[in-house]
């Protein structure tokens, strides 16, 4: 398959792009979280083609996306109260609502099942003029190959999905950096089943009331009720350690860490960390940003991880960040990545976990 290139600032390549949507074909497009894969959420066909150019688990709902909020009417029967005070906070923006899903309203295909349906509306121009111009609710996951780090520019699209997609739409950098937020108002007390950019801070301050997280991983046996929530995620090919400690106990760890690898290992960590580092001695260092502008170093995250992926890196070694506000978020990829590997520069204080957080090991 050839995988055509569109420019999303030219209304005649994003009409195109509509057009290959609304003929059950699959588009690469930018969002203000990550690019995503869409297909015509009604049409079970196109939505196959998801799964099939991503190499995703099939149990593993997708994000229904809209323009307009009366999309839902398709979608579900009942939109509580408290979800449309979200909506008029957040939307359009990057926080995912799970509702109870109408009756034969989308595929199961669609909701891994499930009786719920997640549905977003992005705050990307050229994502609401593209789903706008469709005039159609598209499901969308991130558009990379299943378990890789989430694309944030159209290079990362184009180094997973080329020959495998109708169409990629360019439209720059994208500005969070991480997806977004998955927040169930289906039930009696509002849950976080995935992190993302908008906090939980932000949320409770809307909802008057706690907003708790959901255990991070489904078991084997469960069909996950949101995107992240099973399968391993945001994972480049060599492995990811993060340590933990105050600054200086980190880089004297790395430094010791490194040894080994001759300039064969990636380290990513904050400025103020970074410049404690003592043994670079030839190895790929990536500054994530400053400890006190978390926002920027979660929209770096997932580049860094895929520069560490291109440059063939035996190991990377990182550090952690606190998990308040975006934190959370970034942290909740980070362990992802790493699928819980640590290297504990101090004794590890377990009420510094947040409750969202799985168990971290030596």
């Amino acid at each position: 398959m050839e995988t055509i290139l569109l420019h999303g600032e030219q209304e005649k390549e994003l009409e195109k792009a509509a057009q290959l949507l609304r003929a059950g074909e699959t588009v690469a497009f930018p969002t203000e979280t990550v690019y995503g894969l869409g297909a015509n959420a009604l049409d079970t066909d196109a939505v196959r083609k998801i799964y099939e150019a991503k190499g995703r688990p099939s149990d593993n709902p997708l994000i229904v996306h809209i323009y307009d909020t009366k999309q839902l009417a398709e979608l579900t029967d009942n939109v509580p109260e408290l979800a449309q005070k979200l909506m008029d906070a957040f939307w359009p923006g990057p926080l995912t609502l799970i509702f109870k899903k109408r009756e034969g309203a989308v595929p199961a295909c669609v909701t891994g099942g499930l009786d719920t349906v997640a549905v977003r509306m992005p705050n990307h121009p050229m994502a609401l003029n593209l789903l706008r111009l469709t005039g159609l609710p598209v499901a969308a996951p991130s558009a990379n190959l299943s378990g890789k780090p989430s694309p944030t520019a159209v290079s990362h699209v184009q180094h997973d999905l080329d020959g495998r997609i109708a169409a990629i739409v360019s439209g720059g950098k994208c500005a969070v950096g991480v997806e977004s937020t998955v927040l169930d108002v289906s039930g009696a007390v509002p849950v976080i089943l995935r992190p993302g950019g908008v906090t939980k801070e932000q949320l409770e301050e809307v909802t008057g009331g706690p907003v708790r997280y959901a255990a991070p991983f489904a078991s084997a046996e469960e069909t996950p009720r949101a995107p992240g929530m099973k399968y391993t995620h945001y994972a480049p090919d060599a492995p990811v350690y993060i340590c933990t400690g105050t600054p200086e106990e980190i880089a004297a760890k790395i430094d010791e860490a490194l040894l080994p690898y001759r300039g064969g290992a990636g380290v990513m960590l904050s400025a103020q960390t970074l410049r404690l580092l003592q043994n670079q001695d030839g190895n790929l260092v990536v500054n994530l940003g400053s400890k006190d502008d978390l926002k920027q170093i979660t929209c770096n995250l997932f580049a860094a991880l895929r520069y560490f992926d291109d440059s063939d890196v035996e190991a990377i070694y990182t550090e952690d960040f606190p998990t308040e506000e975006i934190g959370a978020a970034l942290m909740n990829r980070l362990q992802k990545a790493a699928g819980s590997s640590c290297i504990k520069a101090v004794a590890y204080q377990k009420e510094q976990q947040a409750e969202y957080l799985y168990p971290l090991h030596e």
